[in-house]
């Protein structure tokens, strides 16, 4: 099968590789029908995270069920499927919590850059619609393994509330998908935080009320002029470097909650500063498994469309212009497929 590995940063080839087999009986094997390059890919792509040999890469997927292994019960070949980025069993206590990048058992789902992938933990980690779904929706179906989820998780973590003001950091895909949960959430006012006229658009599509150039002291700056000189109710922060994370708890008023779901790259705290902030810190690796069953009915349900954050479409063989137009801001997010 032909599948997308990373060598070396800035070294992205499509080769062929094996077939992924049933390795335990929990497993499934998917046939990919669309997957996409992740922001946090560009971690790898830029040599920011060490390439260490060649790697599979990818781990955000939607596709129709080939085979499962004997102790499969509840996903069957030939349903479409979505999952997380984690596999997860959805029952220990971590799951039941709602936390299910925290399984007590989880594994990560890499290497779906791919026409076919392995899934651990099937019953508790994939989703299966009911029958086909029309090729509209795909994109938006897909953002569901990762992007969505994981904006609406920043959204969940911020606790944003009905009638709350919102601001969200970065305005990549996940940044994007935030506002999206924000609004859904209830937020009354949104500011999303963007340098580049293309995702201001979108996420004034997306439903964001006002859009912060500014970044750095002079981004909360503009944020507390906006909100009386006080602060947001809840902070997206979707980047993860130390300048998005320091400029999202001191754009969070007294009280407020920052909702952290961008990677953190050297990113350190001052515990003086958050002790006297009183702003509350919640993030971690998105549960989308928690949302995935809400979050597909919103998509059908014509309620929400985040596949608009694809703005690339391309075969899997070009998987390699799909990074470098994303680590060149040339695109928001790449569809690739297979």
């Amino acid at each position: 099968m032909r599948a997308t590995v990373i060598h070396a940063p800035g070294d992205i080839r499509v080769e062929n590789l094996s077939e992924p087999k049933i390795l335990a009986p929990t497993d499934a094997v998917i046939r990919t029908v669309a997957a996409c390059v992740c922001g946090s890919d560009l971690w790898d792509y830029r040599g920011i995270n060490e390439v260490a040999r060649p790697t599979p890469i990818g781990h955000e997927y939607v596709g129709v069920v080939e085979e499962t292994g004997a102790q499969v019960r509840d996903i069957k070949p030939g349903q479409f499927v979505i999952g997380s980025f984690f596999a997860s069993d959805n029952t220990c206590p971590n799951c039941r919590a709602g936390y299910q990048t925290s399984c007590l058992h989880r594994e990560f789902v890499g290497g779906c850059q791919a026409e076919y992938i392995r899934v651990p933990l099937a019953d508790g980690t994939l989703v299966a619609l009911d029958g086909q779904p029309d090729e509209k929706f795909v994109p938006s179906l897909l953002t569901l393994s990762d992007v969505m989820g994981t904006g609406w998780y920043a959204a969940v973590a911020a606790e944003v509330k009905p009638g709350s003001t919102a601001v969200v950091v970065g305005d990549g895909a996940v940044g994007l998908s935030g506002v999206i949960a924000a609004r859904e959430l209830g937020a009354e006012r949104i500011i999303a935080m963007s340098r580049h006229a293309s995702r201001q658009r979108l996420a004034t599509e997306f439903g964001a009320t006002d859009i912060v150039a500014e970044r750095g002291e002079a981004g909360v700056a503009r944020v507390r002029e906006l909100t009386g000189g006080i602060g947001a109710d809840s902070v997206l922060e979707c980047v993860g470097t130390q300048e998005s994370m320091r400029q999202a708890v001191r754009a969070t008023r007294p009280g407020g909650n920052v909702g952290f779901v961008g990677v953190p790259h050297d990113v350190a705290v001052d515990g003086q500063e958050l002790f006297f902030s009183h702003v509350g810190l919640r993030g971690g690796p998105a549960p989308v498994r928690r949302f995935l069953p809400d979050l597909i009915e919103r998509v059908l349900g014509g309620r929400i469309e985040p596949g608009k954050v694809f703005d690339l479409a391309l075969p899997l063989d070009e998987a390699a212009e799909g990074y470098r137009a994303m680590d060149e801001r040339r695109a928001i997010k790449t569809l690739l497929r297979p």
